[in-house]
């Protein structure tokens, strides 16, 4: 029988891997650090001592720093540089998790205890981005992709509006617009793979193994991190979804059976949109929804020029216009089931291949199994990001 000690090791080992498998940092430099009889690190590091006193002070249980790969180094430095003590994305993986994303010129303990005090993770000036986790060194993990996720966003959405006139940019964006763009259509060109599971299912089994499945693909491709993102199938009377909080990539043992005539209480584990999918489900034929967030649909339904729009700065929960992106709708849309939240706004919207919830995320449907869906996911993506280069003019 392995030991606790063993387990926090076998933690460690598999959060820095997805670090690295993820695109997010370069191999064998995640250095992650748990407390458990002591404190166990990832690798030996100069960093450590800072790391260490951080790790204490701070009363909880993980730490991670790591230098973060190309693109994202570009992109951090870039709005590290040109801010002042804090960056503020507008997408909503920022708005309901990070708040915004503080800055601290030096890699101290004393400075980054005073950020980790108020925030889940901060950027180290050209040095790379410091997380905590109070439980599990998975929270590590998740505020350090999401940071990298709203950086993304958050600069690319800022260079269109550069490239168009409207907020001009300090310095040099062009150079690291062109990497990421560069990097993105390699990566986006090289995709390949389909679900392997067929529909209709025939037993509660096969959908939980398409779901499963599914949700892997969807994490391999990069339409999201492992954490965000939600993946449903309807099997009679029954929607099959992810729970809140699973990793998409790990769903096994995280797929609650909810029956639609809520006769059992477990849609209050399941997904924070559970809502939205069972709207989707008695509105239309779809046997499966995916949601992911792949980043330049993201980014691409954030891109509105009417500066002077009565509701700007609400477009999240109010927008005022019909907009498109191709054929597929952009609607506003809170996670809940409020009158502006995406149970809401979804289902009236999700008729075609898709629909993009503003700053949010992509939703695509099958109606038979998830191969339609998961195509329609990297269709649209990769439509969105061909449009996002002419519209910018680095095509």
């Amino acid at each position: 029988m392995y030991g606790a000690g063993y387990r926090m090791e076998s933690l460690i080992k598999k959060y820095s891997d997805k670090l690295v498998s993820q695109n997010l940092c370069e191999k064998d430099t995640p250095l992650l650090g748990a407390i458990d009889d002591s404190i166990i690190w990832s690798r030996d590091a100069d960093e450590i001592p800072v790391l260490e006193k951080v790790l204490l002070s701070l009363n909880t249980s993980s730490i991670l720093y790591a230098p973060v790969k190309e693109p994202y180094r570009s992109i951090i430095n870039y709005l590290a540089e040109n801010s002042t003590d804090v960056i503020r994305p507008d997408d909503t993986e920022t708005r309901t998790f990070l708040h915004d994303i503080p800055v601290a010129d030096q890699f101290s303990a004393d400075e980054i205890i005073d950020n980790l005090k108020k925030r889940k993770g901060l950027i180290v000036r050209n040095r790379g981005i410091v997380t905590w986790g109070s439980v599990s060194p998975e929270q590590a993990f998740v505020t350090f992709s999401s940071i990298c996720f709203s950086c993304y966003v958050k600069f690319m959405t800022d260079f269109y509006f550069h490239s168009k006139g409207i907020a001009k940019l300090p310095g040099n964006p062009e150079k690291t617009a062109a990497l990421a763009v560069s990097m993105y259509r390699d990566f986006i060109a090289a995709l390949q793979g389909e679900p392997s599971i067929q529909g209709p299912f025939s037993s509660p089994d096969q959908t939980a193994a398409a779901i499963i499945e599914a949700g892997l693909l969807t994490v391999k491709s990069g339409m999201v991190d492992s954490f965000f993102g939600n993946i449903s199938a309807k099997f009679g009377s029954t929607i099959y979804i992810s729970q809140t909080g699973s990793s998409l990539d790990e769903l096994s043992g995280a797929i609650d059976p909810c029956p639609i005539d809520n006769s059992t209480s477990n849609a209050i584990t399941s997904s924070s949109e559970f809502s939205a999918h069972k709207s989707v489900y008695e509105s239309s034929p779809a046997a499966v929804i995916l949601h992911g967030h792949p980043r330049f649909s993201v980014i691409m339904s954030m891109l509105c020029d009417d500066m002077n729009c009565r509701n700007r700065g609400l477009c999240h929960i109010n927008c005022s216009k019909e907009r498109f992106i191709d054929d597929i709708p952009v609607v506003p849309g809170e996670v809940g089931t409020g009158p502006r939240g995406l149970a809401k706004t979804i289902p009236p919207a999700l008729k075609g291949r898709g629909a993009i919830v503003y700053g949010h995320g992509l939703f695509t449907t099958g109606t038979v199994d998830f191969t339609d869906a998961f195509r329609n996911l990297i269709d649209i993506e990769k439509k969105a990001f061909l449009l996002y280069t002419a519209m910018t003019g680095l095509s």
